[in-house]
């Protein structure tokens, strides 16, 4: 690919990032950031996996976002991986969710290092920002100390 489509290709993803991080989410960019998080994580996480789709931009992040902000019970820790930006990282992350197809937009919740909630992309698009953050949270009311 030539230089000035990867840069322009950071540009356009950059706010989609921001949104998560200013959030307070993590963003793990490499598979070796990934890696180190995950082998020492403790509690509770919760992983966004980012997109540039419209699902994610309309519905996945402003859930997210939202769900943490207004949850009386939250995970001990945000993090947010970006499908087709940060490959290795997210290839890396998605070998901790066993059992579930990859799936971007998706969102899981782990304990330690096990899915105990997960939210692929079939549903969060066609529904309601409300009825992804009630997941979230309904989510973090189960699991989360």
């Amino acid at each position: 690919m030539s230089m000035a489509y990867e840069e322009y290709m950071r540009q356009l993803v950059q706010p989609m990032r921001d949104e998560l991080v200013r959030a307070g989410f993590r963003e793990l960019r490499t598979s070796e950031e990934v890696e180190q998080f995950m082998e020492n994580a403790e509690g509770t996480t919760f992983v966004v996996v980012n997109s540039v789709c419209g699902c994610a931009a309309g519905l996945a992040r402003p859930a997210a976002t939202q769900a943490v902000l207004r949850s009386e019970k939250k995970p001990d820790h945000l993090v947010t991986v970006f499908a087709g930006q940060d490959r290795e990282a997210t290839a890396k992350m998605r070998e901790y969710f066993v059992g579930y197809a990859p799936s971007s937009p998706s969102m899981a919740l782990l304990k330690g290092k096990e899915v105990v909630h997960f939210i692929p992309r079939e549903e969060i698009e066609f529904q309601s920002m409300e009825t992804v953050m009630e997941n979230i949270m309904n989510a973090f009311a189960k699991y989360c100390e």
